[in-house]
């Protein structure tokens, strides 16, 4: 394996995808050497095998993102962004009166997964069940997990791929107002629609991928608030601004990249940078680290919410390959953070750093849990 660190050479990556390809990679990562065996389960037990949308190549990549956009325009996110501003409120109202919570499993994890079965409407699902669901469809990235582990894994993603099924049946049957109606009717005049596959695919995405990065985002989020004065200072100053709250949230996905690294499978031989690489190199691309190059940041380890060229950050990918829905998870973000700069002051860690556990994966920055405390504040924006 090759690891690809500096930004420079992760541009080079990122903007070639035909060389280096992000669906080899996917899969080169994926279940560690038990793929085809959790490919049987699934065909057998689970309707099939539907290959992640978000990790094709070109050209069926472009044709699937082309049909994809329509539902993640800028407007539409904006017109979403009081729905989700509620949830997060309903959310904090829940346990503000504590003065403590845990930042990962009583907020981030369940606004990314509320706000996720508001957009499929599964009304039918709880919320304990889509944890279970994106729990065992990260831990096929896991760097623990046995061929048992993954077997098991494949058993529970049937599950959850039948369920979505229906939904697609049902919506293609009858669609209605969400969103993945909205994809199912999406046309485009030079492109084929998307397959019933495609579909089943796009519904896992729209259910599993978008909360797994999201809660891990503003989990981190919150972690560098909880333990740094400074960073604290400028997000609660920013509460009011939207604008420097979106600085505030670049820089500090910049320093804390939610997504760390992702595989790349070279299709013939190439040279990156001064390193000739063979048909077939399996490349790490890191993106934390890329995000860490001092020839592009200065001072890459200190907080600048102000830096000029925070647009080269590596956060949310670049090139074909640029994460689908960046609007959407910027909005999502924006909210949550605001919401909590005003009503949860003074943002601690209420266990030892020490005690902070991270997951064993190799794509995500995830930690277990993230106990906080805080001083509640009123609607009036006093503190209780």
């Amino acid at each position: 394996m090759y690891l690809v660190s500096r930004h420079e050479d992760l541009m080079a990556v990122l903007r070639d995808p035909v060389v280096f390809s992000q669906e080899l990679g996917y899969y080169r990562q994926m279940a560690h050497g038990h793929l085809d065996e959790m490919k049987e389960v699934l065909a057998r037990e689970g309707g099939g095998f539907f290959p992640d949308v978000a990790n094709i190549d070109p050209p069926r990549h472009t044709r699937v993102r082309r049909l994809l956009s329509q539902a993640f325009g800028r407007r539409r996110m904006k017109a979403l962004e009081p729905q989700f501003e509620r949830l997060v409120d309903e959310l904090i109202d829940g346990f503000i009166e504590r003065g403590e919570a845990d930042g990962l499993h009583d907020l981030a994890l369940p606004m990314a997964i509320a706000f996720s079965m508001q957009q499929l409407q599964v009304d039918d699902l709880d919320m304990a069940t889509i944890k279970r669901w994106g729990s065992a469809y990260l831990s096929q990235f896991s760097l623990t997990n046995t061929r048992e582990d993954m077997i098991r894994t494949a058993h529970e993603l049937c599950e959850m791929q039948n369920y979505l099924i229906a939904v697609v049946r049902k919506r293609m049957a009858a669609p209605e107002d969400d969103m993945l109606s909205d994809i199912i009717r999406a046309d485009t005049p030079d492109e084929d629609p998307l397959t019933f596959e495609e579909l089943v695919a796009t519904a896992r995405m729209l259910l599993i991928n978008t909360h797994d990065s999201m809660s891990t985002a503003f989990t981190n989020i919150l972690f560098k608030v909880a333990t740094d004065t400074a960073i604290a200072q400028q997000f609660y100053s920013a509460a009011d601004d939207d604008s420097e709250m979106g600085r505030v949230i670049e820089e500090l996905l910049r320093l804390e990249t939610p997504v760390r690294a992702l595989s790349r499978v070279t299709t013939k031989p190439v040279t990156l940078g001064d390193n000739p690489l063979p048909e077939g190199a399996h490349l790490l691309i890191l993106f934390a680290s890329a995000n860490d190059d001092e020839a592009v940041f200065e001072c890459p380890r200190h907080f600048e919410a102000s830096r000029v060229n925070i647009r080269k950050s590596l956060t949310f990918g670049a090139g074909a390959h640029l994460c689908l829905g960046i609007s959407l998870a910027r909005m999502q973000l924006l909210v949550a953070a605001r919401q909590t700069a005003r009503r949860m002051k003074n943002i601690s860690l209420a266990i030892p750093i020490e005690d902070i556990r991270y997951l064993p994966n190799a794509a995500l920055l995830a930690m277990e849990r993230l106990p906080l405390r805080f001083a509640p504040q009123t609607a009036e924006g006093l503190s209780r």
